[in-house]
């Protein structure tokens, strides 16, 4: 290590202060070998451009001045949805590239964030919606905002993809020298002694084994049945079953006259489907097979994408568990969500209309559904419980409002609609000029 010191002082003329710098070492390090380098501060509870220098066993506390700072940063501010997206989910995404920072952690920000997008004027309020709904695309009745773990499982597959496709870089070669000499990147697991980071990478690789294709050229790096080399279904394998074959690599298939598939070969060892799609595949048997992402016409890895397939892989997931819901959730993944944030209005009102739609609106019935106790009467007529068909369409002021606008007919009608969802869809479906007087009217 001084050496190193001594050659880098020489080759750039500047001196190290010793005094300024901090190091740290493993504990199995003697107490003597770290008094050699005469640097008084060790540096296990610092950051180094932004990021911790040595985890621990305290994950928790290791990142817990991301909280802190997303904390401060949305105090204050009045555009919440452009603040969540530009700005709080945005600290932690330097940590993210480099860390796992565990679920529980991402859990922890996103109870933080949506404590204040529900919140008003530093009171805390009800949670109207789910933050898994709310991290939804808006296509899908959602705010497009982020689920952290996704993401951060996302850019760590990032990183894994850089180690995958240049092996050449010296990150990659020291990783690949220290924990997989022997192996290729995406076979690899964890083990005891690893470093954090590692570890990290590794939770990588296993979302981006969910959509890496190799792309075959002379076909002797793949195997026919355990890779996934066929663009086809989800896992990109055979489901023909290997049985008593004795093939093994994809260049087994290959003629290699021709340098073409041997189409008899593929069709006696695959069922029809997958020897159709194995021989719809272009060969180059001059270059060597490479890995490419499936779900990028070009096949290139992006975040964007990743992400996208980790939220399908959830939502497959929360599908094969729920049960009885199935009416509402197919209403709702049927309804046109980009519609309400097509309408030629404010965005305060496209939310106001959005809230509608998943019957989120702060109306005394909807309080009391959520163990509040209050009175549910309206305080205007002072007859019926205060919903929002009441409020809106039969309020005895609301409708004399749309008496005066000429909108007698629609109020009929949105009035008859028996939940929020088709109430906006009614809207939804009114001709422009009607349809932004509707809108407004409800707003205002």
């Amino acid at each position: 290590m001084q050496r190193i010191l001594d050659v880098y002082e020489r080759a750039s003329g500047q001196v190290i202060n010793k005094d300024k710098s901090s190091n740290f070492f493993s504990p199995t390090i003697r107490g003597e070998m770290r008094d050699a380098l005469l640097i008084p501060t060790e540096a296990r509870s610092e950051r180094y451009l932004g990021l911790p220098v040595s985890v621990g066993r305290s994950r928790k506390r290791a990142f817990e001045y991301i909280k802190q700072k997303i904390w401060a940063r949305i105090q204050g501010w009045q555009g919440k949805e452009i603040l969540v997206k530009a700005v709080a989910q945005a600290i932690p995404t330097y940590a993210m590239s480099c860390f796992d920072l565990t679920k529980g952690l991402c859990d922890d920000l996103s109870m933080m964030i949506g404590r204040w997008w529900w919140s008003h004027q530093d009171k805390e309020k009800i949670h109207w919606l789910s933050w898994e709904k709310l991290t939804r695309s808006k296509k899908k009745g959602g705010l497009g905002f982020w689920d952290l773990h996704l993401f951060n499982m996302a850019m760590l597959a990032r990183q894994a993809w850089r180690i995958l496709t240049n092996p050449d870089s010296l990150c990659a070669r020291v990783l690949k020298a220290k924990y997989f000499p022997n192996l290729g990147l995406l076979p690899c697991t964890a083990r005891e002694g690893i470093s954090y980071t590692w570890r990290s990478i590794l939770k990588g690789i296993d979302l981006l084994k969910e959509g890496i294709i190799w792309r075959i050229g002379n076909g002797r790096s793949v195997n026919i049945w355990s890779d996934p080399w066929i663009p086809r279904n989800i896992t990109r394998k055979p489901i023909t079953p290997r049985g008593a074959s004795l093939l093994s690599r994809v260049e087994d298939l290959i003629n290699p006259i021709t340098g073409d598939w041997d189409e008899q070969l593929v069709k006696d060892t695959f069922w029809k489907e997958d020897a159709q799609a194995i021989l719809n595949i272009p060969t180059r048997t001059e270059d060597e097979d490479w890995p490419a992402w499936h779900y990028d016409q070009k096949g290139l890895f992006s975040v964007k994408s990743a992400y996208k397939v980790a939220v399908e892989r959830r939502d497959r997931c929360m599908k094969s568990d729920a049960s009885g819901s199935g009416l509402k959730n197919y209403k709702e993944n049927d309804f046109k969500w980009n519609k309400i944030w097509e309408l030629g209005v404010q965005n305060k009102t496209k939310m106001f209309l959005w809230r509608v739609a998943h019957n989120s609106l702060p109306v005394k019935r909807n309080i009391e559904k959520r163990g509040v106790q209050l009175d549910t009467v309206c305080p205007v007529c002072k007859r019926f419980d205060e919903d929002c068909g009441h409020i809106f369409f039969k309020c005895k002021e609301a409708t004399e409002c749309w008496r005066r606008m000429n909108l007698e007919q629609e109020r009929v009608a949105l009035e008859a609609c028996p939940s929020g969802l088709e109430t906006v869809q009614q809207i939804l479906n009114m001709v422009e000029e009607v349809q932004l007087k509707v809108v407004i009217l409800m707003w205002r």
